[in-house]
């Protein structure tokens, strides 16, 4: 006998739980249990502030890096970055890592993943065409991508669309282990990575 089966409510939420990315399996019960033991006055609060970050949290439209609704994105609208760098990132918290890293000042543009034949992304699910349309007066574009076989078919694909354009391709150098996370690697990591990028 199953015992979720007498327990259909908790049964819903593993349910729902499943379907979180990154959510390994073995966490699932601990997560359910963490929220069933939560008072009532702090799930209307987690419920509510989960809510307003989803309405107030916006993608920049310029390099779909996240920023608030009412303002303006931190790192397209500021005056002391280079705007003739962009670093290319497949996800917001790459982003994290390598302002962590305190090793690049320039623009970045997130693409919102990797190409990946086998789930279904394509060119079309990320946002390859808008950094194609954000290249006047770009002098470099660094690849920052997790050093897999999507990583690397992602940059070729991006490289070969703008192969046109008299803009230097580099990626990041050594310090970067073959399989490896971006969010994962430690700042002297990342900082070795993108001081000494190499071309492409």
């Amino acid at each position: 006998m199953n015992v979720l089966d007498q327990l259909p409510s908790l049964n819903k939420l593993i349910r729902q739980l499943q379907k979180v990315p990154y959510l390994a399996s073995k966490n699932l019960y601990r997560v359910a249990t963490h929220f069933l033991q939560m008072s009532d006055e702090q799930m209307k609060e987690f419920c509510s502030l989960l809510l307003h970050a989803q309405q107030q949290i916006v993608k920049c439209p310029i390099c779909w890096a996240w920023q608030e609704k009412d303002g303006s994105c931190q790192f397209c609208a500021s005056a002391r970055r280079d705007k003739t760098l962009i670093c290319i990132v497949a996800s917001w918290q790459d982003i994290l890592a390598i302002e962590k890293s305190g090793a690049f000042n320039g623009l970045y543009h997130v693409l919102g993943g990797v190409l990946s034949p086998l789930d279904g992304i394509g060119a079309e699910q990320l946002s390859i065409a808008l950094l194609i349309k954000r290249l006047e007066n770009i002098r470099e574009l660094i690849f920052a991508f997790n050093q897999t076989p999507e990583g690397e078919t992602t940059a070729a694909y991006i490289a070969d669309k703008i192969s046109d354009k008299n803009i230097k391709i580099t990626c990041l150098a050594q310090g970067m282990p073959v399989g490896s996370s971006l969010e994962f690697m430690d700042r002297l990591t990342l900082y070795k990575a993108v001081a000494q990028r190499k071309e492409f």
